[in-house]
């Protein structure tokens, strides 16, 4: 190291052995990576290393810059700074090997590289991570976050890489603005570079590695095409260049009388040939055209790019090379029409070439004055740019594709859809209708067969649903199983039908996917563009609202759109926001069902009943708002209330008379309850704040909800038990529970089903069921409660079948908590009338 002095050798050897040092910790780092992990990491070194071939020179500049880093930016995202440090510390160490000779250079580039994304690295690590705890998480935090990370990581390299020539040079180490300065397109590629990695990031999120597959090849693409077109146009540059000081050296020596004319040729006759080796050795294609489009001379850079024989473009229109579409267009800007004259311009048109396929050209056509001319006339320059072209149109392809099945996309079809909506409002009017199909049962294919043959399927339904609409119909997928068909041309109502028909028909035909045979089935919602729809989205929410009717009513079938279904929708919606506010503002009650021992006629506890009292609607039944709560995630809210009003106001009535400290209540769980993990605890806080001994209290669920967590929530079940609260079967019999289930499970009490007390005395069977439930909460020694008793007989037949318990309208109807306080006030001389 001989031109080494003291502090650059010590910053060499600090460097060298931090990064070293670093290395080592990364390679520990990815001891347990997985094969496919590693796989990726030697993608990324390659790509860079590809990459590092065609650098970029920023036009007007003498920087240039590689574009790597994407794939190591990239890397970083999908495997950490690990990964990330090994293969920037690579990818230099392949740079400076290809660049200097000097051994010290090879081996500090790699250190400095390693260092770098280290530091930066981590930084931008534990950035994005305190971006997710402030809940800033999304495309955006990420594309900023990783465009810093870019700039911070240009600044170490810059002052890592540069420090050791300032420190031999004795200057001050930290240069600041001034590096910013010198290296500003570099930083903002670095920071395009970063944004085009976290683009590709988030596509691999959203669509998987598949996407990733086809960007990145044509992201290569593009940038060698880059690395191409820059130099092409260093080339046009040196051309105009030449020529321009052929132009100037002629004017100059025209300048000098004095000069001897022998001179002034001499000069005139280099120029032309510096011109004419230029034109004929360009990389792009040049011609001298006369101005009715006629080529004087053509270089062989042209006549490859036609795919002409050396020699034969002479005397040819330049129009006979152009496809018929672009052609107006340039008789135009080469002024041989009559009501323009010819101004230079630049415009990307489509040429034949002679083996027959379209060659996209970047065409540049501007005045030219020949030396020795009579005349002036035009040169054109023309630049290849087909692998440009390919790749915008993937591009497009892939942001209005569907990856998966190759259909329009969401995005597509929104568009689509909305055009079509214009038309159908334009004065001629093109009525259309619209299909919203979704399939019935998908998930269960991915969860038996897996996501492999999901997809599997999916690709063969969206074959088979284009294989039956009509040629100029729309079929897109709209996301998982929804797709959607506009239907175009629909005069009646009856051609929409058709075509629904035909499409289940064709769904419901076997499948082949893995090796199984599969059927499959949709539900499908069809609307009409007849209703006057002003935009896409609303007629795409009315197609929706059809298929959810259609799958309601069985599945498997078709359903239209009318009025009623918007008007039930807009009331369902009404209804999901004003619920929201339903509690703070008070208007939820609960009302208690009083529940009678059916053998003396004692009062035995209360059911409570939540109630909505509406400002506008009256009292609403739990029927028309507690589905609503379970779908939006209120239920909980619900519950809670319930749960501490109706065990705050039983402790209130125990406290009335010791005689009335047995009571009991009941109150109904939902199957969101069951489910949370913190239902218990919800129990006990509304015990231990209300006063009321666990035993006092039953909760009831119905059979289906058992049955169907039971797996979920039987240690949610044994905890209350062992707690000391009771726990109850409601609606039993309407179930599918098993007598092995109820042998094992923590319940002590079944409530038969309204349905089969109303039918007593009226179906047989139905006596038969309810003297069979009888029979095996004695056999089982859990007691057994009637619900809905509605006349005197039932009651009498319950009687006498040894129905201890019963509730329902004929012993009273639910009561306000100021009616039920006088019922214990005041009881009934002997109890309940009805009873006796």
């Amino acid at each position: 190291m001989p031109d080494y002095n003291r502090q650059a050798t010590v910053y060499w050897w600090s460097v060298v052995m931090l990064g070293a040092v670093l290395l080592v910790v990364c390679l520990v780092m990815l001891a347990e990576l997985g094969w496919s992990g590693w796989l990726q990491i030697a993608a990324a070194l390659l790509l860079a290393m590809l990459a590092g071939l065609f650098p970029v020179r920023v036009p007007g500049s003498k920087n240039s810059f590689v574009v790597s880093e994407i794939f190591i930016f990239l890397l970083l995202l999908l495997q950490g700074p690990a990964a990330a440090t090994l293969v920037a510390s690579g990818e230099a160490a392949i740079g400076s090997y290809r660049t200097s000779k000097r051994w010290t250079s090879r081996i500090f580039s790699p250190a400095a590289g390693a260092i770098t994304m280290a530091s930066t690295a981590w930084i931008f690590e534990a950035t994005l991570l305190a971006l997710q705890s402030l809940g800033w998480t999304g495309a955006a935090p990420l594309l900023a976050s990783s465009m810093l990370f870019a700039a911070m990581y240009f600044l170490v390299s810059a002052h890592l890489t540069s420090g050791v020539i300032r420190l031999k040079r004795s200057e001050p180490f930290f240069q600041g603005l001034a590096m910013v300065s010198v290296f500003r397109w570099v930083g903002m590629a670095y920071a395009g570079s970063a944004a085009v990695a976290a683009l590709l990031f988030l596509t691999y999120q959203q669509s998987g590695a598949s996407v990733l597959m086809v960007m990145v090849p044509l992201l290569c693409m593009l940038l060698v095409t880059l690395h191409f077109y820059f130099r092409q146009q260093e080339s046009a540059a040196a051309v105009h260049e030449a020529h321009s000081e052929a132009v100037e050296r002629e004017k100059l020596m025209l300048a000098r009388e004095s000069e001897t004319a022998a001179r002034h040729l001499r000069e005139l006759q280099a120029s032309e040939r510096r011109f004419h080796a230029a034109f004929t050795h360009a990389s792009i294609g040049m011609a001298l055209l006369q101005f009715d489009g006629r080529i004087l001379q053509a270089n062989r850079a042209l006549e490859a790019l036609l795919g002409q024989p050396s020699g034969t473009l002479t005397q040819r229109l330049l129009l006979d090379f152009v496809v018929p579409e672009d052609l107006r267009d340039l008789v135009d800007q080469l002024g041989l029409t009559s009501d323009r004259e010819f101004e230079g311009f630049t415009r990307e048109l489509r040429c034949r070439h002679g083996e027959g396929h379209v060659v996209w050209a970047s065409v540049h056509c501007s005045f030219f004055t020949e030396p020795g001319a009579e005349e002036p006339c035009l040169i054109l320059q023309a630049q290849d740019i087909s692998a440009r072209r390919q790749a915008e149109a993937g591009l497009q392809h892939l942001a209005f594709h569907d990856g998966l099945t190759g259909l329009p996309n969401r995005r597509r079809f929104q568009d689509d859809l909305a055009s079509a909506v214009a038309r159908s409002r334009s004065p001629q009017g093109h009525p259309f209708a619209l299909l919203f199909l979704d399939f019935d049962r998908f998930k269960l294919v991915n969860d038996s067969l897996g996501h492999g043959a999901g997809d599997e399927l999916l690709i063969q339904v969206a074959r088979r649903i284009h294989d039956h609409v009509r040629p100029g119909d729309t079929v897109a997928r709209l996301g998982g199983d929804e797709f959607a068909i506009i239907a175009r041309n629909v005069e009646h109502e009856r051609h929409a039908l058709v075509l629904a028909e035909r499409v289940m028909h064709a769904l419901r035909q076997p499948f082949q996917v893995a090796g199984a045979e599969l059927t499959a089935s949709a539900s499908i919602g069809i609307t009409f563009s007849a209703f006057g729809y002003e935009t896409a989205e609303d007629m795409l929410r009315d197609a929706d609202t059809a298929m959810y009717k259609a799958k309601a009513s069985g599945k498997g079938r078709y359903a239209v759109f009318d009025a009623s279904l918007h008007t039930a929708v807009s009331e369902r919606l009404r209804l999901e926001g004003e619920l929201r506010h339903a509690i703070e503002d008070g208007q939820l009650t609960v009302e208690y069902q009083p529940l009678f021992d059916l053998r003396d006629g004692r009062l035995d506890g209360f059911e409570a009943l939540v109630r909505w009292r509406h400002p506008a609607g009256g009292t609403l039944a739990p029927s028309a708002f507690l589905p609503i709560a379970e779908e939006t995630g209120q239920m909980l809210q619900v519950s809670d209330f319930v749960m501490h009003c109706a065990c705050r106001q039983l402790r209130d009535w125990q406290r009335i008379d010791p005689s009335l400290a047995e009571l009991s209540m009941s109150i109904n769980v939902s199957a969101d309850d069951l489910a949370h993990p913190s239902f218990v605890a919800r129990v006990t806080r509304a015990l231990v704040e209300s006063g009321l001994r666990p035993q006092h209290l039953t909760l009831e669920l119905t059979e289906n909800i058992l049955m169907s967590r039971i797996e979920g929530g039987l240690a949610a079940l044994n905890q209350l038990r062992a707690l000391g609260v009771k726990l109850a079967v409601d609606d039993f019999g309407t179930g599918y529970s098993s007598l092995s289930h109820l042998s094992k499970l923590p319940i002590d009490c079944l409530k038969i089903d309204r349905s089969f007390v109303h039918q007593l005395l009226r179906a047989p069977d139905d006596d038969a069921v309810v003297r069979a439930i009888i029979q095996l909460g004695g056999s089982l020694r859990k007691s057994v409660v009637a619900e809905g008793i509605e006349s005197q007989a039932q009651m009498d037949q319950l009687r006498s079948m040894g129905c201890e318990l019963g509730q329902g309208f004929h012993l009273s109807l639910p009561l306000s908590v100021q009616a039920a306080s006088e019922l214990l006030r005041h009881p009934r001389p002997g109890g309940n009338a009805a009873l006796h």
